[in-house]
């Protein structure tokens, strides 16, 4: 059954991908790269994009994206981020202000359903083990942040930077967490759209081994 479950679920997120494939050919990749703060590999005919410290390549123009390694990143909802990135980039860089979910266009509206699959997600995570969550983020190379009972501040694509804050629980109350974005955030992606970095964001520091 959760075979099954997965399949549908796969072919969901593929139709997404699928769409953004074919409106990514018609962008101009040095274009694309420039606004992203990117690399164009004229030669190679990719485009070099980091996501959370990982090297990935995009070809241009299929739209297909690999690792470092020469393997194909497999997992829709990453991919289908990372193209609208590149398609709606406007070369805003970042600055010294971070604003919270609420603070983008849109956030209120979408605010329970990031909560619940982000915010709350990061606490049950972490929330118990500060500890690993500080080794995580020094092992990323990530900014310390002045902030909760452990904050960091990473780059989780280029010109993209986040900030992950953890509050301890203690017998009254239970872990709490906050996730900010930086104010350039708007000129990369919607407030769905960061849901989405939300989750790869934790599900990538998940499933670091220290």
């Amino acid at each position: 059954m959760d075979e099954k479950i997965n399949a549908e679920k796969n072919r969901k997120d593929k139709i997404p991908y699928d769409h953004y494939k074919t409106v990514f050919k018609d962008f101009n990749p040095g274009v694309m790269a420039k606004n992203t703060g990117c690399t164009f590999n004229e030669n190679a005919g990719e485009i070099l994009v980091k996501l959370m410290g990982q090297d990935l390549m995009v070809k241009y123009p299929s739209g297909e994206i690999y690792s470092g390694d020469g393997s194909q990143l497999e997992a829709y909802p990453p991919k289908t981020l990372i193209l609208r990135y590149l398609i709606h980039g406007k070369g805003v860089e970042p600055s010294d202000k971070y604003m919270t979910y609420r603070e983008v266009d849109g956030g209120n509206v979408y605010y329970n359903n990031f909560y619940g699959r982000c915010i709350l997600r990061l606490s049950r995570t972490f929330g118990n083990d500060v500890k690993r969550f500080k080794k995580i983020f020094e092992k990323l190379g990530a900014e310390k942040v002045d902030m909760g009972d452990a904050a960091y501040k990473f780059q989780f694509l280029n010109n993209i930077y986040v900030i992950f804050a953890i509050w301890e629980g203690d017998e009254e109350f239970p872990p709490s967490s906050q996730i900010l974005f930086n104010s350039n955030v708007p000129f990369y992606f919607t407030a769905e759209d960061l849901a989405v970095v939300g989750d790869v964001s934790i599900a990538t520091i998940a499933k670091l081994t220290l």
